[in-house]
């Protein structure tokens, strides 16, 4: 007997259970079928999973499910990535070693990851805070050092005074550090780096084989490589030395007025010498933000440096300047500022008086410098005996003239920089290179690696603890054996999460980073995440694979084949002005009125009854307090139905919005189909084989239903389109509950429609698809199923219906033959009585037929 009411702890439970005594994920390399690598960005082990890490594991196990049932061998794994400055933050504060806090969430994660059903081979489950994993990563970069691809040297980096850690410029936000708030330095230390612009042009030229990704991320990823053609040019100083410039635009070199320079490069340092006014300037500038983003709306600002540069066609002075806008890092950090034709040089030039000269112009439009720059080729004018020439040709005399005089060179350049991969805190895994007292950096010897990272340690401050370990820090130099000190930096996390992707498929290797198992996998065939990864973890990824390529470990030249990038969970924010600050409540903690349009008419708190703000719906987070606990809704709605809600309410490309009724909605779907799968389940179990050739039409008719939207969510799924997956479902199910005939035909066609709608449902709700193939007495576990074809006669129908309209507007619905004439058509739409009743008395114009749709009659 099937059990009458759903109870999604016991039948989720039940399955996993089966999954679990079956092993049904395990996966092995197997050459005589065609393989499928599923892989969703692995989460940090943050302590709870929040709902876009359910959205985006939910996608990645939609996806794996599916090609399981389309017979390929499918491999899903997960792992974590567990190094990184939150667990160490955590861990202070807690009194704890980051190991013990990092360890114990991902045990706790772990088990919700399982809760939630989905199908990882967890014998492939990797840490990457473990030594058996960052091993390799150190026995690559002492490989790449002893290429060259690999060196350390100063650098200008953003410094985090409080989190005593250097700062990529995406974490930057105002001037301060992203997670501690603290006013960020610029400070000169040695850094570690990867030489990632050797790879640049195969990165860039790489982006055109990536079909299968979004081109909005293939964009941004050009746009950071940043490919440009220009000409390197020096000016010579007054009084001696050279400033090297690098410009795209060498037709507009006799428009420059002035020069301007970083506040670090040597130039600004010479001439601040005792000059207070200049030195705080150059102190103030050391302090400022360095993204791109923020350098073209901050307010520009500089000073003289009293010297000047000598063009180097017309031989005119001109004037160097420190300017806040011009950075160490990128290029000469040295800019020629032509203020009439780039409008960042036109604000500087304006706000302090400098000259502002045209040397391009337009003959179809009008220029007005005063508004602002003129940034678009065109021809010269005021340019000596460049005059007349169109942008294009001048580039081109202009760089002749140049590299005749050996005043300049060709030169392709790019936005790309090396890859800066040393941190300065301890949770991390160490960068495997030891400090020798002659000044050479020497790789560890790879029979000494890995360098394990002390996990049983105690914080004194922020500093890291490795720093102050004798034991870790005191080694000899390998060769003369002097004493030496090991290099106490640890590798940014990234370094981690660039090739994890490899390492699943050589689970168990302990001979050598990846072996022959890897070019069975890879590359991966479908990767799931968040488009904030689109620029930085996803270039590294490839830049890394290239690396593992060059070194025989790998096949083939990238790493993702294709990629989805799910949009934002998001939600209504609610809060109060206290202290002039906002306080958030969370939805849960708000009683909401709405409209019969779904507008809110009135929140209020539940705890005191007053009325609450209602804010922007804006992305899940703890800083709004508008997160929902995805353990507490599998508790009272089950794992599969926050599965189906996470697939229907939005495509998973788009934000998806969240909704307490869009949950409940999914809870009642799951219910009907248990409800209808109980009460037919007599006639299901016991339905045989028909012939489906001369069935009734009623019968026909509901069965053309289920294989045409059968047919539609096959090719839904193909696109990824998993909403539309469902509402197929949904509108099989409707079609079947509407199946009053009784007898063999019926219940056969009862049993089919069952079949094939937990079939296609199985991959969004694995639980109840596996529970109720199970008690309605099908042959095998539908995980182990095929994936079903829609009946290719029961797509072909007798009869088809037609809507009828009267100028426009629907009167009636016919069926008629699906073959018929369009006479036939005609004579039938007009018989009918609600139609002569709209038609009487007036003269018909035309008829419009559009076959096996619709008839429209036009008076």
């Amino acid at each position: 007997m099937i059990d009458q009411s759903y109870q999604p702890e016991e039948i989720e439970a039940e399955a996993q259970r089966y999954w679990e005594e079956h092993r049904s994920f395990k996966v092995t390399e197997d050459p005589s079928r065609e393989k499928f690598y599923c892989l969703s960005m692995f989460p940090y082990p943050s302590g709870r999973l929040h709902m876009g890490h359910v959205r985006n594991y939910t996608i990645g196990d939609v996806i794996a499910r599916y090609q399981r049932m389309l017979g390929k061998n499918v491999l899903q794994p997960m792992g974590w990535d567990a190094f990184g400055l939150p667990a160490e933050n955590a861990a202070i504060q807690k009194n704890v070693p980051p190991a013990r806090w990092t360890y114990e969430n991902i045990d706790y994660m772990k088990g919700q990851l399982k809760r939630l059903g989905f199908g990882y081979d967890w014998d492939r489950e990797l840490a990457t805070c473990r030594p058996d994993y960052y091993r390799w990563e150190q026995w690559l970069f002492t490989r790449l050092a002893r290429k060259g691809l690999a060196y350390k040297r100063n650098a200008t980096v953003n410094w985090d005074p409080v989190d005593q850690t250097v700062l990529a410029n995406e974490q930057v936000v105002d001037g301060k550090g992203w997670r501690s708030g603290a006013v960020v330095e610029r400070r000169e230390i040695p850094q570690w780096f990867l030489k990632i612009t050797d790879y640049a042009e195969e990165l860039l030229n790489g982006l055109d084989s990536l079909e299968g990704w979004p081109e909005a991320v293939r964009t941004m990823q050009r746009n950071w490589i940043g490919r440009s053609q220009g000409v390197e040019l020096s000016f010579d100083i007054q009084g001696g030395g050279q400033l090297s410039v690098y410009t795209t635009r060498p037709d507009t070199l006799m428009g420059v007025s002035y020069m301007a320079v970083a506040a670090g490069h040597p130039l600004a340092q010479r001439a601040a010498g005792g000059d207070t006014r200049l030195n705080d300037f150059l102190e103030e500038c050391r302090h400022s933000t360095v993204s791109e983003a923020d350098m073209e709306t901050m307010e520009k600002q500089g000073m003289p440096l009293g010297v000047d540069a000598i063009h180097p066609i017309s031989g005119e002075p001109i004037p160097v300047w420190v300017a806040n806008f011009v950075l160490m890092g990128y290029g000469t950090g040295a800019v020629m500022a032509v203020p009439g034709h780039d409008q960042r040089d036109w604000e500087f030039a304006r706000k302090y008086d400098l000259p502002i000269k045209q040397v391009i112009t337009s003959y179809d439009r009008d220029i007005d410098l005063h508004q602002g720059a003129f940034t678009d080729q065109g021809t010269l004018i005021n340019s000596g005996p460049f005059n007349g020439l169109s942008s294009r040709q001048a580039f081109e005399a202009i760089a002749d003239q140049l590299e005749s005089q050996g005043r300049g060179r060709r030169r392709v350049n790019y936005r790309l920089r090396d890859w800066g991969v040393s941190r300065q805190r301890y949770w991390g895994a160490p960068i495997p290179m030891i400090n020798c007292a002659d000044g050479r950096q020497v790789p560890v010897p790879e029979n000494q690696l890995p360098v394990v990272l002390p996990e049983d340690v105690a914080f004194q401050g922020v500093v890291s603890p490795i720093k102050q370990m004798a034991q870790f820090k005191e080694t000899t130099c390998p060769g003369s054996g002097e004493p030496a000190e090991r290099e106490t930096d640890t590798f940014d996390t990234f370094m981690e999460s660039s090739w994890y992707y490899a390492r699943f498929t050589c689970p168990g290797s302990d001979g050598a980073m990846l072996d022959q198992r890897a070019n069975y996998w890879l590359p991966v065939d479908q990767y799931v995440g968040g488009v904030e990864h689109a620029v930085l973890h996803l270039l590294y990824a490839r830049f890394y694979h290239k690396l593992l390529r060059d070194e025989g470990l790998v096949d083939s030249d990238e790493p993702f084949t294709r990629l989805l990038t799910q949009g934002m969970v998001v939600a209504e924010t609610y809060y109060r002005q206290q202290d002039g600050r906002r306080v958030y409540f969370n939805p849960q903690e708000v009683t909401v009125q709405r409209d019969d349009k779904g507008r809110v008419v009135q929140a209020v708190l539940k705890a005191d009854g007053r009325p609450v703000t209602v804010g922007d719906i804006e992305k899940m987070s703890k800083s709004k307090n508008n997160g929902v606990d995805p353990e507490e809704l599998i508790r009272r709605f089950g794992a599969d139905t926050v599965r189906l809600f996470m697939m229907f309410a939005a495509p998973p490309d788009q934000s998806l919005e969240w909704s307490d009724a869009g949950v409940e909605g999914a809870s009642r779907f799951l219910r009907r189909l248990w409800n209808w799968c109980t009460d037919n389940a007599p006639a299901i179990r016991a339905a045989g084989q028909v012939d489906w050739n001369g069935v009734a039409e009623p019968l026909a008719d509901v069965r053309h239903q289920v294989h045409a939207e059968l047919k539609a969510a096959q090719d839904y799924y193909e696109r990824q389109q998993f909403n539309t997956v469902v509402s197929c479902a949904m509108k099989i199910l409707n079609a079947l509950s509407r199946l009053e005939e009784q007898g063999l035909e019926a219940d056969a066609l009862r049993r089919e429609g069952a079949d094939i709608l937990l079939r296609l449902l199985a991959p969004v709700v694995p639980h109840v698809a596996h529970g109720l193939y199970h008690r309605l007495a099908f042959a095998e576990a539908v995980l182990d199923t095929p994936f079903p074809s829609p009946d290719p006669r029961a797509l072909e129908r007798a009869t088809v219906p037609m809507a009828v309209q009267v100028n426009g507007k629907l009167r009636a619905q016919i069926m008629v033959p699906a073959d018929a004439e369009k006479a036939a058509v005609e004579e039938a739409a007009l018989a009918e009585a609600n139609v002569q009743r709209f038609i009487e008395g007036r003269t018909l114009r035309r008829i419009v037929v559009v076959p096996g749709k619709l008839v429209n009659i036009v008076c």
